[in-house]
């Protein structure tokens, strides 16, 4: 009987996708990697963009970071299973990359735009079970702050990206959770929280 019960979880055999999403600025790595350091079988898909690394940012760990004509080549093949543009910079996430994790059973944790969650919502991936987490600060003046101690961008940038995010707070009824990052240690036991209450939900 236990074995019958446990096969009616909803995250058994296969890995649930997590989609977070939220403005720039909102500090989505620094919750997603703090998450992931606290949940086993949690793993990480790391998107392709065409936008230069920032400081201290990897070539494939934190994206792979790609040129426009490779990210264009991709598009062509049907590799993405969503890809969106910000501020003039192309984002796409890998299909077969999520494929793999799935299948081995393994939940994976997508961090994409708001337009690429709202691609994925009307579209579906591939049929895989989505759960879609939209992480913001408490209001647009603590996303200003963020945005302003990063210290990468102008004030001419920072402004463009206070608009965008202005809009992208319009998609929030698209989303399954809310948490809100004013506080780091809060927003991951938040997101775990959401992480363990789908592996346990029954399908």
């Amino acid at each position: 009987m236990s074995n019958d019960l446990t096969a009616r979880r909803k995250g058994v055999g296969r890995g649930l996708a997590f989609v977070v999403t939220g403005p720039s600025g909102a500090g989505k790595n620094s919750v997603i990697n703090r998450t992931m350091a606290g949940l086993p079988s949690l793993e990480y898909s790391i998107s392709y963009t065409t936008r230069p690394p920032r400081e201290r940012e990897v070539d494939g760990v934190d994206y792979h970071f790609i040129s426009r004509e490779e990210f264009a080549e991709r598009i062509e093949r049907g590799d993405f299973a969503e890809h969106a543009t910000y501020l003039g910079d192309s984002y796409g996430t890998s299909r077969s990359q999520i494929d793999g994790m799935v299948a081995r059973g393994v939940d994976v944790i997508l961090n994409i735009e708001v337009e690429g969650a709202k691609l994925i919502r009307r579209d579906g991936l591939g049929g895989h079970t989505v759960v879609f987490v939209f992480l913001v600060p408490s209001s647009l003046a603590r996303l200003e702050e963020r945005l302003r101690a990063r210290g990468s961008e102008s004030s001419e940038q920072i402004a463009a990206r206070l608009d965008v995010a202005k809009r992208e707070m319009d998609a929030l009824g698209i989303f399954d959770y809310l948490v809100i990052n004013d506080d780091l240690e809060t927003a991951v036991a938040e997101l775990r929280a959401i992480v363990t209450a789908e592996r346990l939900r029954l399908s």
